[in-house]
């Protein structure tokens, strides 16, 4: 799938099953407003239903990840009535939810300044990995707003106590406090960016695609939930469905044969293809 008449923001996949999904608005630094989100979900959607998607990049073009709400978006919801709000704001959540619960692993890539909604995009993300010099910045308070849809999320990823500082501070924090809160996994060199974060993505390529989905989807299964009897019981079912899967009983005996799982073969495979194609390019 590539750029599906897009207007802000551009799509591909590639042979490896690696989809990217990229902020396209440089000249405003990536910005966003109700188009971009439709757009965002619409790919999100199609993403989705990819069979072949086994993992995603969120990455923007220029310096800038994304400096949050576009101006002219921000003009338009304050003549706009509570009704007219709840809708689009709605919408904004729904571009959250869909990045947080996107099945295969998500991995943002996040250069220069991300500020306002685009920390949660981050925050929806399974990894980040950030230059060190990326700076972020929970600026709605500074007029008269509050980071409401982008909050289930951000809190998770950094926590009560550092929410109750910079949401009502609004102060821009860097890369390195970021790393130290959790919003982020790993910073690197601007030059390093690209060349990590394919690493990372080759780490996730290396593994089962159905245990990767089957093991994101249990997080969410047992994340801040009480160890009843009942949640023993559904993780004691899991395991046991998985090792009678396919790729489960592939992967045993490949692991007590000692030689390479299928679907790595099928990588390697993909690998040299996608060399192939960028060399022909």
């Amino acid at each position: 799938m590539q750029n599906q008449n897009f207007n802000y923001i551009s799509t591909a996949i590639d042979a490896r099953g690696v989809a990217q999904l990229v902020l396209n608005r440089p000249e405003v630094h990536n910005a966003f407003d109700d188009n971009m989100i439709q757009e965002l979900i619409q790919a999100l959607d199609l993403f989705a239903t990819n069979p072949q998607v086994r993992v995603l990049l969120l990455r923007s073009s220029g310096k800038n990840f994304s400096a949050g709400a576009d101006l002219g978006w921000m003009r338009s919801m304050a003549d706009k009535n509570y009704a007219e709000n709840l809708q689009d704001a709605g919408e904004l959540a729904r571009l959250m939810q869909k990045l947080d619960n996107f099945p295969a692993p998500t991995l943002a890539i996040v250069q220069g300044a991300a500020f306002g909604g685009a920390v949660g995009l981050v925050a929806c993300c399974d990894i980040a990995i950030a230059s060190d010099k990326a700076s972020f910045c929970l600026s709605e308070v500074k007029i008269g707003l509050i980071p409401a849809v982008i909050s289930p999320y951000v809190v998770r990823a950094i926590g009560e106590r550092a929410s109750r500082r910079y949401f009502l501070t609004a102060e821009r924090f860097f890369a390195a406090e970021a790393l130290h809160l959790g919003l982020l996994h790993q910073l690197v060199s601007e030059d390093e960016l690209h060349g990590v974060s394919d690493a990372m993505v080759q780490t996730l390529l290396a593994n089962s695609p159905a245990a990767v989905k089957a093991a994101k989807d249990l997080i969410f299964t047992v994340a801040n939930q009480p160890t009843t009897q009942a949640l023993i019981d559904e993780t004691s079912r899991r395991i046991a469905q998985i090792r009678v899967s396919g790729e489960g009983q592939e992967g045993l005996s490949a692991f007590l044969q000692k030689r390479t799982p299928a679907w790595q073969q099928r990588q390697h495979a993909a690998d040299t293809q996608d060399t192939d194609n960028k060399g022909q390019a």
